[in-house]
């Protein structure tokens, strides 16, 4: 199999090196280079100073910031093995890693990406679980944290794992530059990896998400109606006061999440990513201009600027002590 995937569904177009064609002017390199050179140091900056600032003061150190702290991890790790990586070779003009280097960072992205996306899932469970309370009196702790996190790393390590045994594969994509699964492939075992690797890693989360949320502002909003009928006088008023509060302290922690869900299903990666690799699985005979192939992998490399942005925003202890 040519490792060099076919760009614009032309045969002869290959490129592994200087004098051969290619699918980008040189200029859309140079500006490929530009922008993820500003969306790396941005990101890295962001992503760390949460990190940092976590682990530094006490009071960040809670539960319900274990998976937000997780998904900076994991942003960092899609900006250090994706982001930089394709400054240098689209500076280049093309892929300059080899055959190891393609497998280990598409691997690398990939596995990073859906840990985030897994994480982005747990941030929905947890605000479900402290909110609704499904599961009664049981107050969410450290352990049940730890439990999600260990669990959105180990999902996208088993569905990431397979290309490297054989079902599935990693190869270049786009404008030839960066490397991920690879969904341009018409052979049995690439297609049947696609369709199992995008079920499970973005159906399922983006499901687990869209009930999590459905839910929680179903419940929301039943207590604030409940509340309204109940209140008769304004003694009534004064004395649910507090209760109140508290609901709308909820809403408001809501907000910031679906925000965060918004960003990252519509801004990020996952969704245009999603969409024109089972496009392309579904139809292989579509004909797809180079950008359309390129956009939504680049919008997933910069995209881990949005989430940190969002995270230091809508969090008042972050912004005080940051």
């Amino acid at each position: 199999m040519d490792f060099f995937p076919e760009f614009l569904n032309d045969s002869s177009t290959h490129y592994d090196g200087p004098g051969l064609k290619v699918p980008l002017p040189r200029a859309g390199f140079i500006t490929l280079s530009l922008l993820m050179a500003v969306f790396s140091i941005t990101s890295v900056v962001l992503n760390a100073t949460v990190i940092v600032v976590t682990l530094r003061h006490k009071q960040l150190r809670q539960p319900l910031n274990f998976a937000l702290v997780n998904l900076a991890v994991a942003d960092l790790g899609t900006t250090l093995t994706g982001s930089v990586p394709s400054v240098v070779t689209n500076a280049v003009g093309y892929y300059i890693m080899g055959r190891i280097g393609c497998v280990l960072e598409g691997f690398c992205v990939a596995f990073f990406g859906i840990s985030a996306l897994c994480t982005v899932a747990l941030i929905a469970v947890e605000r479900l679980f402290v909110v609704c309370r499904p599961l009664g009196s049981i107050t969410f702790q450290c352990r049940h944290a730890a439990g999600g996190l260990l669990s959105c790393w180990l999902w996208s390590l088993i569905w990431n794992t397979p290309p490297l045994l054989g079902w599935g594969s990693y190869q270049l994509e786009g404008a030839g530059t960066s490397c991920g699964p690879h969904w341009q492939s018409r052979e049995l075992r690439d297609v049947s990896y696609i369709i199992c690797y995008f079920s499970v890693c973005f159906a399922v989360p983006f499901a687990i998400i869209l009930v999590s949320y459905s839910w929680l502002l179903y419940t929301l909003r039943q207590v604030l109606l409940e509340m309204v009928n109940n209140l008769g006088t304004f003694g009534m008023l004064f004395s649910a006061y507090y209760d109140l509060g508290h609901i709308f302290k909820h809403y408001k922690h809501c907000n910031a999440a679906l925000t965060l869900v918004l960003f990252f299903v519509v801004e990020y990666h996952w969704l245009p990513y999603a969409a024109l690799a089972l496009t392309v699985v579904s139809k292989p005979e579509v004909q797809l201009a180079v950008l359309v192939k390129v956009l939504p992998i680049y919008m997933a490399k910069s995209s881990t600027v949005y989430n940190p942005l969002i995270y230091i925003y809508m969090n008042k202890q972050v912004s005080r002590t940051s």
